[in-house]
Formats: C-alpha cells, structure tokens, sequence
C-alpha cells in the first residue's frame, strides 16, 4: 500500500520551497555537467576520425572538428577543456 502511495505522489519530500529550490538547482548542475561531458566527447570522437587512413573520413573528421569548436557556448569552454585533459585529446578550446 505504501509502495502505491509513493508512486502517486514521488515529489512529496519537497514539501517547502527551499526543498524545490535545491532540486531545481542540482538539475540545472547534472544538465550543465552532461552537456559539458557531451561536448567533450563529440570532439574526442572527431579527432579519433583524424586516425583513420581514409583521407576523406579524415576531412569529415577535421569539418566536424572546427564546426564543434565554433558551437561549444564561450561559458561552458574552460570546463569542457578540463573534460578533454581527462580524455587526453589533442585539442583545447581558446
């Protein structure tokens, strides 16, 4: 009966505003943390095509690369550049 009631109402620890404030702001931290891992990875993943002996996967890799580093947002630049110390890649965002 309690597993029930649980489910019916998940959110009823936050039963005052600053509950629902801490919430809201560890969301908005794990977002801001995926989506700097993310971008970190997708430039790792370009530079791994940079490997490959196709010389045209190679271009692809080099185009994906410099349109990544172009769309990376100016704020979030210093922590994706601490994501890719901990991948070892060879680029760094300015």
């Amino acid at each position: 009966m309690d597993v029930i009631h649980l489910r019916k109402k998940p959110f009823q620890y936050f039963h005052n505003q600053s509950h629902i404030r801490d919430f809201g702001q560890l969301q908005g931290r794990l977002r801001q943390w995926q989506q700097v891992r993310s971008w970190a990875r997708l430039i790792c993943e370009a530079e791994h095509l940079w490997h490959v002996e196709s010389r045209e996967v190679r271009r692809l890799g080099a185009l994906e690369l410099s349109q990544l580093l172009q769309e990376v947002p100016p704020a979030l630049r210093p922590r994706v550049n601490k994501w890719l110390d901990n991948y070892a890649a060879a680029t760094r965002l300015n």
